[in-house]
């Protein structure tokens, strides 16, 4: 059901899969509440169910939700950072210098799906400058010191911090990418991915950002083809709610120590989609199974979900094992 929705949404985006996010979710919610064995309730949930429940709050998990799972979990603190990035309007995009293409020509589209900002050598060490320059929102002072970010999805500023070169070879890589101005791949280049149907908004890919509004404003400016760019969202950094999965599930979706409670999606540090939707999949099986008096299972690690469940609820052993 999920790609159905999702092929239905789609978006231009080369050899991935990406939606319009708002129309995504407005099939998916017709869907699931027009479900004949379904029931929504529209109601917030502010404690722990003693009967069989799976917790699939998400990221953005209310505090209330939140404080009793970490009572639940002797865990004081359950989250991270997560950032999105900025959203430019086509029309202020200056096409005469950046141009359409997918990476190594993919995509269905004869021009690409794909709008590119290529820069040079200069261009790119002025830019990382004023990025790592850049005034930055300040974290409360309880954030500060816990301030800790998700690797997948780091504010760009924080990535070119790590080295002059980082972003060259990370959002900004230009493998597979000509600049038909000079027929030659630019030293780095900025990507923008249609974010909406009507083809009207372009996401800068990877420029998660925790900058402030004017400053983003100033510092994106600088990249070509950006000039004058109109900026339709900024981008802005969050705290995402999720727990210890190595430490509090089991493979099965379960939490430890008590047998009918189930957690799900991203709440267990999945990220995607389908990887969210899978792991609710699971847990929902497992959740029937334990109401009819059955064994709950795990998948073997050879399958995409069991490695997925495998290796959540067993990365802290992982890490230690490679220390």
């Amino acid at each position: 059901m999920l790609l159905e929705c999702a092929y239905k949404t789609a978006l231009p985006a080369g050899s991935a899969l990406a939606v319009d996010r708002e129309a995504f979710a407005q099939l998916i919610t017709t869907r699931i509440s027009n479900h004949p064995k379904i029931e929504v309730v529209r109601k917030e949930v502010t404690t722990l169910p003693d009967e069989p429940t799976i917790i699939a709050s998400g990221p953005l998990t209310s505090p209330s939700l939140s404080n009793a799972i970490a009572a639940l979990s002797g865990q004081e603190h359950l989250y991270f950072f997560d950032a999105i990035a900025p959203i430019v309007s086509l029309e202020s995009i200056n096409i005469e210098v950046a141009f359409r293409a997918s990476r190594y020509g993919h995509g269905e589209q004869v021009e690409g799906d794909y709008i590119n900002c290529p820069m040079n050598r200069d261009e790119y060490d002025a830019f990382v400058a004023a990025l790592i320059g850049a005034e930055r929102i300040k974290l409360e002072s309880f954030e500060q010191e816990l301030e800790q970010f998700f690797e997948g999805c780091l504010p760009v500023e924080i990535l070119a911090g790590r080295g002059h070169e980082s972003l060259a070879f990370g959002p900004m890589r230009p493998v597979g990418l000509t600049d038909p101005r000079t027929g030659r791949r630019p030293y780095a280049v900025v990507q923008l991915r249609q974010d909406n149907l009507a083809g009207t908004l372009f996401n800068m890919v990877g420029f998660q950002t925790n900058l402030k509004f004017p400053e983003q404003k100033r510092v994106f400016r600088m990249i070509p083809g950006l000039e004058k760019a109109e900026f339709v969202r900024y981008g802005q950094m969050h705290r995402n709610t999720f727990i210890d999965a190595p430490t509090l599930l089991c493979p099965t979706l379960q939490f430890r120590g008590r047998e009918n409670l189930f957690f799900a999606g991203q709440i267990t540090g999945v990220e995607s989609y389908m990887g969210n939707i899978a792991t609710g999949l699971l847990a929902g099986w497992n959740a029937a199974r334990l109401l009819h008096g059955q064994a709950p299972f795990s998948l073997p690690p050879t399958t995409i979900l069991g490695s997925l469940c495998h290796y959540v609820t067993h990365a802290l052993v992982l890490l230690i094992f490679n220390r």
